[in-house]
């Protein structure tokens, strides 16, 4: 199976992804992108940092599963998922992945609906402001505008119409981080452990 937490920015996803790892033994998969690494980040635990010249040639050796664009203030930023034998659906293992709603569709499309088990993270757009803030603040260069472009752009992604449309009716509510990870624990079957 392949877990799959999305949700807007700031929403607590990397707090929650590294804990799930941590506790259930599920396999993590890495993706892909050609935008800076930010401090604190390393190369093959966040992301794969590669070129565009390199993303470039695994698509055209048919290798990307999804792939998708931000046109930021700092030029344009693609994410890719790869089909780079991360993943094998054959196996007894379990995933968890993070990304985005459009990426999580395109990764159910490819792998199945049966096989793709999704976790929408939601805060309150006060809180999500707050935390954004905070994290940009710590980076040598604070990149305010793309912070500010990210977050309205968030809201029209993930409006309800777009969730609704996607099929994600169960909200994970990010205000007490504990109960949010034991819900998922409990939703996935996880929470002997």
């Amino acid at each position: 199976m392949i877990y799959y937490i999305f949700g807007k920015s700031a929403s607590g996803k990397d707090t929650i992804y590294k804990r799930l790892i941590a506790e259930t033994g599920w396999r993590r998969v890495v993706p892909y992108t050609t935008r800076p690494i930010r401090d604190g980040e390393k190369e093959g635990v966040e992301y794969h940092f590669i070129s565009r010249g390199a993303l470039k040639k695994l698509r055209e050796d048919g290798r990307v599963i999804e792939e998708r664009v931000y046109h930021t203030v700092y030029g344009d930023w693609y994410y890719a998922t790869v089909d780079d034998g991360q993943i094998k659906p054959s196996g007894e293992d379990d995933y968890l992945m993070i990304g985005v709603l459009s990426s999580f569709l395109s990764i159910r499309a490819y792998y199945g609906k049966d096989y793709v088990f999704p976790i929408y993270i939601e805060v309150p757009d006060a809180i999500r402001l707050e935390r954004a803030t905070k994290r940009e603040m710590q980076e040598k260069i604070p990149k305010l505008e793309e912070m500010k472009r990210r977050f309205l752009a968030d809201n029209q992604d993930f409006s309800e119409e777009n969730l609704r449309k996607a099929g994600i009716g169960k909200h994970y509510q990010n205000i007490d981080l504990e109960g949010c990870i034991y819900e998922i624990l409990e939703d996935t079957g996880k929470s002997h452990l």
